[in-house]
């Protein structure tokens, strides 16, 4: 069974403004107000989702969905750092930056490492054909398919990305998401088609 899997990020918020390691940061009213001007363009889905945080909970709910919180797709946890700017850990803990920057198996911060964080999303990921339930229809191929729908902080979206096209991981860094887009990835596990970042535009249908 194949799914199509559409990620989107949520609205802006002080955290991302900041360069900060975000935590459970909320929305700010500018990204709320966006949030709620997109409404209407969000594709529709047989299953909705969202990650535990409180900005993606806030983003789900302007937009007029009715998600479950799904676990799996929480941020990328960064232990110690939760909450501060990135210059304030660059230069409290130089050498701590640059081993996080460079090696993906690392986690100075005691969270998690980006290997870590790649193989929790990748799992849910590769486990969604098995897993979704709800209206089928055809794909291009004649097979049947899920349309699955979360609202998802961008580290989350990211890691989705490299472990879908079997990116190295440093590719990671590599990969900007923006607020209130959407990332589609459409198959099953080990053939995965990639369609990049759309805005949700008020007005607009996808």
């Amino acid at each position: 069974m194949t799914v199509r899997v559409m990620l989107i990020s949520p609205g802006m918020n002080a955290a991302l403004r900041e360069a900060r390691f975000a935590g459970d940061a909320p929305l700010d009213n500018a990204g709320l107000a966006q949030a709620r001007a997109a409404a209407g363009s969000v594709p529709t889905a047989d299953r909705w989702l969202r990650g535990p945080s409180r900005r993606c909970t806030a983003t789900a709910e302007a937009l007029g969905l009715r998600s479950a919180t799904e676990d799996a797709l929480r941020d990328w946890e960064m232990g110690r750092w939760t909450g501060a700017r990135l210059s304030e850990v660059s230069a409290g803990e130089p050498d701590g930056v640059a081993a996080w920057l460079a090696d993906p198996a690392a986690a100075p911060h005691g969270g998690e490492s980006l290997l870590e964080l790649c193989a929790r999303v990748g799992a849910w990921l590769d486990a969604l054909p098995d897993r979704v339930r709800g209206p089928a229809e055809a794909d291009v191929h004649g097979d049947s398919a899920g349309r699955v729908l979360g609202v998802v902080e961008p580290g989350v979206i990211r890691a989705s990305v490299v472990h879908a096209l079997g990116l190295p991981p440093q590719a990671f860094w590599r990969l900007d998401v923006a607020p209130l887009t959407v990332t589609e990835l459409g198959g099953r596990s080990g053939r995965w088609n990639l369609r990049c970042g759309r805005p949700l535009a008020p007005g607009a249908r996808i």
